[in-house]
């Protein structure tokens, strides 16, 4: 089924082609609820806090009340955080991203754009820079929403080992009370 963009020679995960019941599929879009949105940062915004109200549910992506606009230039960079890991700068976007998508007009917020699911896979903090858009001098977000699973961080406490490249058995000695002998048929 054709829709009207095109996907550069990857495969199109688009609701489009998928035969996904439209009430269970926000459910998938229910990693907003794990953002910390107080330690959220968006930077250039024009409004101060406005780059928290794009991550919403998915019954409101349409909703053209809550947006961030870009404020210097059409430059924005989010940061969300997950877990108290340093924050990106506009300094920081020169390095190699981890992705790189090429967006299209999205006016439903429908579109989806697959991941690398083994740069994905174990994320704690994730930096969403816009660097530029169609043409305009700023840029408007309304929906940026996160398909994803959520597991619980299982925080391992310090575990204290030695190895030995080959046992010293004055370090083994073992004082027994009764000595035993054990026989092996």
């Amino acid at each position: 089924m054709s829709h009207g963009h095109s996907h550069g020679g990857g495969g199109c995960r688009c609701a489009a082609e998928r035969e996904e019941p439209p009430e269970q599929r926000g459910l998938a879009y229910g990693l907003y609820l794990r953002i910390d949105l107080e330690r959220l940062q968006c930077l250039n915004e024009s409004r101060e806090g406005s780059g928290r109200t794009v991550f919403k549910p998915w019954e409101e992506r349409t909703d053209r009340s809550k947006f961030v606009e870009s404020d210097a230039d059409e430059e924005l960079l989010f940061n969300i955080p997950y877990k108290n890991i340093p924050q990106m700068s506009f300094g920081d976007t020169d390095r190699e991203p981890d992705q790189t998508f090429s967006l299209n007009r999205d006016l439903t917020g429908e579109l989806e754009y697959a991941t690398k699911i083994s740069r994905f896979s174990s994320v704690y903090h994730l930096s969403i820079h816009i660097s530029k858009n169609f043409g305009a001098d700023t840029t408007k977000v309304f929906y940026i929403g996160l398909r994803g699973e959520w597991t619980e961080l299982r925080r391992h406490e310090v575990t204290i080992c030695n190895y030995e490249a080959s046992a010293n058995p004055a370090d083994h000695r073992v004082h027994q009370v009764t000595p035993q002998t054990h026989f092996i048929s």
